[in-house]
This record gives structure tokens, C-alpha cells and sequence, in this order.
């Protein structure tokens, strides 16, 4: 009788541990890190109380993060708030549903920055980066061929152990059925953000994201989208950004630190002019974003200033939906001026969009070097096309016409930074390398 009390239990405490972890549809992905706070985020397909415990590699005591009630009207979505932590260590973590521990079968860690100005050279870091996650789902698929391929790529960039990921926008591909209603809009995040392949690299990388209009709308949306505010709210609930939009400034906007490096994340499609509108005002960022980023690299001492943009910048070739094309080109050269005119130096633009990857580079004697690194696609379609479009500031042998994703890493003392951009297909194979050294000012005479 003993026997079988003990093994009913036993049953009975699975069974409830069990049904906690299928109370778990999507994550947990580690979102922004700071020095003393790191988002993580989460998904349930069931309202619940969620928490989180976390503690420093090798010390057994616990913190919890407060406890968030996940609910249909936020998705089923929590970010929970590790605000316990210290500079510079490496956190393990678990996700508490309804009290239960959830097992996961992959290593579960959070990093908190280091503080090392005024005591070392910057610490050496690596991100990756791609646009275009495209997850096929038949039945609201366009017929023929998946659009969607190659998942495995997640899993090979984990194999890189990056410190985080920037995702340049298309980060899900809003359908027909989607765009429209909430309802439509939370199914494909939700089916997106729970491709099996995609859990691993989701829990131990942390994640920042930019919009495009596949994220924003439909194909190819502007400012007009009539449901761009349902739009912009899930992008906030599905994503653990350091914020979404700047002061007085709505959009998916803000900006992070890694290491030496500055980060702004620019939104090219809340205040987008319509490409086919042939009066009016021509403009991509509108002027107060525009500003803003202005401001921000004129008073940056990022070594490297990254713009993380879901078009490309610097590329001259009339097509697709790049700054050249669509009557944007006085916006671009206003900021190639603005970057000219207050001397800034080593800003990179990272950018996706066009389904191919390429580096485009604007020198000038005289006048700072201006960067573009195109990372596309990750595991949507390939646009295979790309030499018949003519860039000509386009590095040549940097053309990729197959699904990739970029690593780079930075490296290096303060006064000699290196940045190492790897290109890499689905299976984590190297493709292509290319270095870029700090550009120092000239010495006064």
C-alpha cells in the first residue's frame, strides 16, 4: 500500500510539472543587459503567474524576479526584470510557471555587462545579425513552394556563441489574414517566436530588434498603414528592447551600449513617406527621429557607432527600397553631410531588407569613412539578382546570394580596434571575412 501511495504521488507531481512546461508556448529570450538589470522574455498559451530565478554561475542562492500575470490581452507575453545583479557576471536562470520549475533541455544564461572604462581596454565582444525570418505555415501561405527554409541557421548561430543578436527587421512576414486585426497580428508572432529550432538560441543570447514592413504591415508599408499602432504594440510585447521609442518620439526606437561600441535603432516605416506618393514631404526617419540620431552621434564616444537600419543606406543602385530609390536620396545625403560637417568617424550603418548581403563603403579624402553592412536573408527567400543591380559603392566580392547571417566581433585596444565581419550559410559554414580598423583622426599640427 505504500508502494503504490508513493507512486501515485509521484504521478501526481509530474502530471502538475508536466503541465506547467506545456503552459510554456514560446522562450524564454533574454533580451537588453545592462550592468544591473537584464530583461528576459517569455510566452505562455494559457494566463498564468510567471517568474523568474536566477543566480551567478557557481553560487546556489536564488533571487526572483517579481511575478507578471500573462493574459490574452498581452498575448500571453511577460518580460521579467533581473534588477538583482552585478557588473560583469554570468547568470543561470529558470522560468517559474504557476509556482512549477520548468525544465528545459538546453542551458538557460543571462550576462550583465562589464564596467571597465577608466580600468581596461574595452572588453572584447561578438554579435550576429541577419534579416528576414520567414516560419511556413501552409494554410495562410501563398500555394506553391514554402517561402521558408533552412531553420537550422538558428541553431548554427548559437554554435558562435555570440553575446547578442540585432534582428534588422522582417523578423516575422505579417500575411493577408495577419495584418489587420490583433487577433491576426499575435498569431504570427506567436507562430514565429515558437519555431523549436529557434528555443536554444533564444535563452542564452540576448536579443535587440529593429521593423520593417513585413513586421509593420503589409509589403512594402509607409506611415499610411491604417493598423500601425496594433503593429508597434506587439512589436513591444513580443521584444525586450532597452525601450520602444525616445522621449516624445513614438516608434521602434532606442539605442543600447555594448562594450565601446553605441548602437541606434531607427525605425523606417512609422514616419516613412509612401514610396509612390509624388508630392509632399520625402522622407524615411521624419525629422524629429532624424534629429534625434543626429544628436546622438554628434555627442557619441562610441570607438564604432552602428545604425541599425532595416533598408540599405550607402547603396546607390535605384532599386528595391533603399535610400536611393523613391525620391529619398536628399534625406540620405543630408546625413552623409551631417556625418561630413561634424567630423564624426567609424559609423556603420547594419541593414537588411534587399534578401541578399553585400558591404558598401563611401570614402572621401578627407572626410570620415562611412560604412553599410547588408546581412539578408536569414531563412526567407533569396533574391538572386543582385550583381544585375548596380551599387557602386559595393565592395564587389562581398555579394552573398544565399540565406547567411553576419557575426562580428571587436577586438583590439582602445586606440586599435578591429571589427571582423564573418559571413556565414545556414550549416555555419564561413563564406566570406573582411576587417575594418578604427579610423583615428589626423594628428594636429
Amino acid at each position: 500500500m505504500k508502494k503504490i501511495l508513493v507512486s501515485i504521488i509521484a504521478i501526481l507531481l509530474i502530471g502538475k510539472v508536466f503541465s506547467q512546461n506545456n503552459l510554456l508556448q514560446s522562450g524564454p529570450m533574454v533580451g537588453y543587459s545592462e550592468m544591473l538589470e537584464v530583461a528576459v522574455w517569455m510566452q505562455t498559451n494559457d494566463a498564468a503567474i510567471v517568474k523568474m530565478e536566477y543566480w551567478p554561475i557557481g553560487d546556489s542562492v536564488k533571487t526572483f524576479t517579481d511575478a507578471v500575470a500573462t493574459n490574452k490581452n498581452n498575448a500571453f507575453t511577460a518580460k521579467l526584470i533581473a534588477s538583482k545583479v552585478e557588473p560583469g557576471e554570468i547568470y543561470e536562470y529558470n522560468i517559474v510557471i504557476n509556482d512549477e520549475v520548468i525544465d528545459l533541455p538546453y542551458t538557460t544564461s543571462f550576462q550583465t555587462q562589464p564596467l571597465w572604462k577608466w580600468r581596461t581596454d574595452p572588453p572584447n565582444f561578438s554579435f550576429v545579425m541577419g534579416s528576414g525570418t520567414y516560419i511556413n505555415e501552409q494554410r495562410y501561405d501563398r500555394p506553391g513552394k514554402g517561402y521558408g527554409d533552412g531553420y537550422q541557421i538558428f541553431n548554427s548561430m548559437v554554435n558562435k556563441d555570440p553575446d547578442f543578436m540585432i534582428w534588422l527587421g522582417d523578423n516575422i512576414y505579417l500575411r493577408e489574414p495577419d495584418w489587420n486585426s490583433k487577433t491576426g497580428i499575435f498569431h504570427r508572432y506567436t507562430h514565429t517566436r515558437s519555431l523549436p529550432e529557434m528555443q536554444k538560441f533564444l535563452a542564452s543570447t540576448h536579443n535587440y530588434a529593429i521593423l520593417d514592413d513585413h513586421d509593420f504591415g503589409p509589403n512594402d508599408s509607409d506611415r499610411g498603414f491604417w493598423n500601425k499602432n496594433q503593429t508597434l504594440e506587439a512589436f513591444e510585447l513580443f521584444w525586450a528592447n532597452p525601450s520602444v521609442g525616445v522621449g516624445n518620439i513614438k516608434g521602434a526606437i532606442t539605442s543600447f551600449q555594448w562594450g565601446d561600441a553605441d548602437f541606434f535603432l531607427l525605425d523606417n516605416r512609422s514616419y516613412r513617406s509612401p514610396n509612390r506618393r509624388k508630392t509632399g514631404d520625402r522622407t524615411q526617419l521624419g525629422e524629429d527621429q532624424m534629429q534625434w540620431l543626429f544628436d546622438n552621434l554628434a555627442s557619441s564616444y562610441g570607438t564604432f557607432k552602428f545604425v541599425v537600419l532595416g533598408g540599405q543606406f550607402l547603396s546607390t543602385s535605384p532599386t528595391y527600397e533603399s535610400y536611393s530609390n523613391y525620391g529619398f536620396e536628399k534625406e540620405r545625403q543630408r546625413i552623409i553631410d551631417f556625418i561630413y560637417d561634424e567630423n564624426i568617424q567609424n559609423v556603420v550603418f547594419l541593414t537588411g531588407d534587399v534578401h541578399f548581403s553585400e558591404i558598401s563603403v563611401l570614402q572621401q579624402e578627407g572626410r570620415p569613412t562611412i560604412w553599410d553592412i547588408t546581412s539578408s536573408p536569414l531563412n526567407s527567400g533569396v533574391n538572386n539578382y543582385a550583381l544585375d543591380k548596380d551599387n557602386k559603392l559595393r565592395i564587389p566580392e562581398s555579394v552573398i546570394m544565399q540565406r547567411n547571417f553576419t557575426e562580428i566581433k571587436l577586438s583590439g585596444t582602445i586606440e586599435d580596434r578591429l571589427m571582423d565581419i564573418n559571413y556565414y550559410d545556414s550549416d555555419g559554414n564561413k563564406i566570406w571575412s573582411y576587417q575594418i580598423a578604427r579610423e583615428k583622426p589626423p594628428l594636429k599640427k
